[in-house]
């Protein structure tokens, strides 16, 4: 065993959610052959992926049907894997030897799943495809590690500010462009049963992503963290809490949670993200709308969103790539991510009508162009386990954010080695 997989999978067995049984890896054909002209046995291409929506699911069951209907001598066996179960059951089955030849990552995992060797070298395919120049350099760049590509992006999202538009108005407050106006309109709408401000600071990866976008935007980076931006950053989020415009309950509330008080006037602004927005508009009972996130010294956002891979232990590489390829075509991308909530990776793609045509969407299309991805090497997780940490010592005020800030650093920094 690999034994970068090996140490994974040991980290792996220590969390709560283990998974009892991974799918069976595809039947070895007679003919790699993804065209159906040659003889042999159906090739059997196994495809992990987290979607739950009847949208999504039903835009990924017509991209199998019209690739077998093309293919007919490939069948693509698709199983679903929750989002918080798929790094377990992927190096569970990396242990046992039962691994998909597709599957879905969340970007930020990309990186540590490459170099435990769960992941296939793409580099040569996606040279010969010739389409990598399309991708914006922030999701693209979470697909590589050590200078090779091991994956293609399927779709992204970013964070931007909500805001309930009656209770601003009512506020007599404008959108908040500035971090100081985010905390003068925060105390302005904040009243006995609602809040003016809120966010997740959960421990988990949705507290670390909405908490970067502060960082970058105060001019930090994880590299640097133990710096006057990071806490800046921090002491914005204790200033929120301290002065009760934020509940302090955020330390257990994730994403859903926090559109759910939105969407029924608990909270009157909110951090979130593009896939908010088909629920909104769907189930929403206020008056809202969207702005890029207030900026400090500059302008930032968080990169979010899944990338395709093929396991190395995958018998049918080259044709798990043309079926990624074939996914990736136009039409078939582009229906999927307007079902999804998600943004196109790509340049030329977002430029559809249907992203820059939409006052709402656009926000978030725009903020594409200073969206940062998460790819801070393999051990990026620990990374991402000190920034939880420090966010919920600072919100409870268990400790001041410069000492939150830097004990968190001294965590991170034996772990930005690539």
């Amino acid at each position: 065993m690999n034994k970068n997989v090996k140490k994974l999978t040991l980290a792996a067995a220590a969390m709560s959610l283990l998974l009892t049984a991974c799918a069976p890896s595809g039947e070895a054909p007679k003919s790699n052959s993804a065209n159906g002209q040659a003889g042999g046995d159906k090739v059997t291409i196994q495809w992990w992926d987290s979607m739950t929506s009847e949208a999504t699911q039903g835009a990924l069951k017509k991209i199998i049907a019209d690739y077998e209907t093309a293919h007919p001598n490939v069948k693509i066996e698709r199983t679903f894997v929750s989002f918080a179960d798929i790094k377990n059951k992927l190096l569970l089955g990396a242990a046992g030897n039962q691994m998909p030849d597709i599957v879905w990552i969340d970007n930020p995992d990309h990186q540590a799943f490459a170099a435990a060797g769960i992941l296939a070298d793409i580099s040569n395919e996606v040279k010969a495809w010739g389409q990598a120049d399309k991708y914006f350099e922030g999701p693209w760049s979470s697909t590589m590690y050590k200078g090779k590509n091991y994956g293609v992006p399927i779709g992204s999202n970013d964070l931007a500010l909500y805001y309930n538009v009656d209770m601003l108005k009512a506020a007599g407050v404008n959108p908040p462009k500035t971090w100081a106006e985010l905390l003068d309109a925060a105390k302005k709408l904040t009243k006995q049963d609602v809040y003016g401000f809120s966010m997740t600071a959960v421990k988990t990866e949705e507290g670390t992503f909405q908490f970067l976008p502060l960082m970058y935007q105060a001019g930090s980076d994880i590299p640097n963290f133990n710096s006057q931006g990071t806490i800046d950053a921090a002491n914005l989020l204790k200033n929120m809490a301290s002065n009760g415009y934020m509940s302090k309950e955020v330390i257990n509330q994730k994403q859903s949670d926090t559109v759910v008080q939105f969407s029924t006037g608990k909270v009157a602004m909110m951090i979130n993200g593009t896939w908010q927005i088909p629920l909104l508009r769907k189930e929403g009972k206020v008056n809202w709308d969207v702005v890029e996130l207030p900026v400090n010294k500059q302008g930032g956002t968080i990169l979010g969103g899944e990338n395709w891979a093929i396991t190395a232990a995958s018998k049918h590489k080259d044709v798990a790539f043309d079926v990624i390829k074939f996914a990736n075509e136009p039409d078939r991308l582009k229906t999927f991510l307007k079902a999804a909530g998600r943004l196109p990776a790509r340049s030329d793609y977002l430029n559809d009508p249907f992203w820059q045509e939409d006052k709402q969407l656009k926000v978030f299309a725009d903020a594409m162009k200073v969206a940062k991805a998460r790819a801070y090497g393999p051990n990026y997780p620990k990374i991402s386990e000190a920034i939880q940490m420090m966010m919920q010592e600072v919100i409870t005020g268990a400790k001041t954010p410069e000492a939150a800030v830097k004990d968190a650093d001294a965590k991170i920094k034996p772990n930005l080695q690539q």
